[in-house]
């Protein structure tokens, strides 16, 4: 299968591109001042896979999907999530440090989620092997890494980092959507099947976390633009390491219907989101 043995490679390679992309000296700074940084993390590690959890439990979801969700609702933010916070008028620092902690974490939190997800909503039992090791191997090596190694070239050559993520930043956008039309063509016939199952479950998910990141964010009195950073990280999830988890480390293709479907719906949200928040600048010109 090409999209299982492109997978890792083009997964580390998104990896490296962000960490390229992401200046240790921004991500310091959000440190100095960890109100933000606190609260978005907060919102990504249990809001949004409390939300999944909440979702697969009310809409009673084929458990192979349900699995899916779960392993959705735990993989850190997206590719594209610092370009839209910046398109939102978001504070790029924290959207940047939210992904590279959660990203660097994944590697203990998929694994942990993903399988009280076997366990609760597939019937998994001690006497079923879930690929434990593995799996906290396979993310270390294609989602810590290459982004440790990203952050580190930009700490030693950021000079050679920012000529380097110009071009390899929009190439990991082309990688992150060539795996999501990849697996969507892989899997059309499970999509079209279990379609009004799984979109209603993805959108929810995702309306859910934003909503969530942007209540807690207002009750943290963050200032609009660490509000529509936190939203924005909450809201746009690693689709593709999801993809690479079903397909790779699981090996089963149907877990990775909901993270194929969350793709295509946090974009447009996303979308709307930036639309909005960019009305109420116009209303609104003040900063909070």
């Amino acid at each position: 299968m090409i999209l299982q043995a492109a997978l890792p490679a083009a997964l580390a390679f998104i990896m490296f591109a962000m960490g390229l992309t992401m200046a240790p000296g921004d991500i310091g700074r959000v440190f100095r001042q960890p109100k933000a940084l606190v609260a978005g993390l907060a919102a990504k590690l249990l809001l949004v896979p409390l939300a999944g959890l909440a979702v697969v439990s009310l809409w009673r979801l084929p458990s192979d999907f349900a699995v899916g969700l779960i392993l959705l609702a735990a993989c850190p933010a997206g590719v594209t999530s610092a370009l839209l916070s910046h398109l939102a008028g978001g504070r790029i620092a924290l959207a940047a440090a939210i992904t590279a902690l959660t990203s660097l974490a994944a590697a203990v939190t998929v694994p942990l989620l993903v399988n009280l997800g076997l366990t609760v909503f597939a019937g998994y039992d001690r006497s079923v092997e879930i690929p434990v090791g593995r799996m906290i191997l396979g993310i270390f090596l294609v989602d810590t890494v290459p982004l440790a190694l990203g952050l580190a070239v930009q700490h030693v050559w950021p000079r050679l980092a920012d000529r380097s993520g110009r071009v390899a930043r929009p190439i990991a956008t082309l990688l992150f959507a060539a795996i999501v039309v990849g697996a969507f063509v892989g899997q059309r016939q499970a999509l079209m099947d279990h379609l009004g199952d799984v979109v209603p479950a993805a959108l929810a998910l995702n309306l859910l976390a934003m909503a969530g990141a942007w209540a807690l964010g207002g009750a943290c009195r963050l200032d609009l633009a660490d509000r529509i950073a936190v939203v924005m990280e909450n809201g746009l999830q690693n689709g593709a390491l999801g993809i690479f988890v079903a397909v790779t480390l699981l090996g089963n293709p149907a877990m990775m219907v909901p993270s194929i479907v969350y793709a295509f719906v946090m974009n447009l949200t996303a979308l709307a989101f930036i639309g909005a928040v960019r009305r109420r600048r116009e209303l609104i010109p003040t900063s909070e």
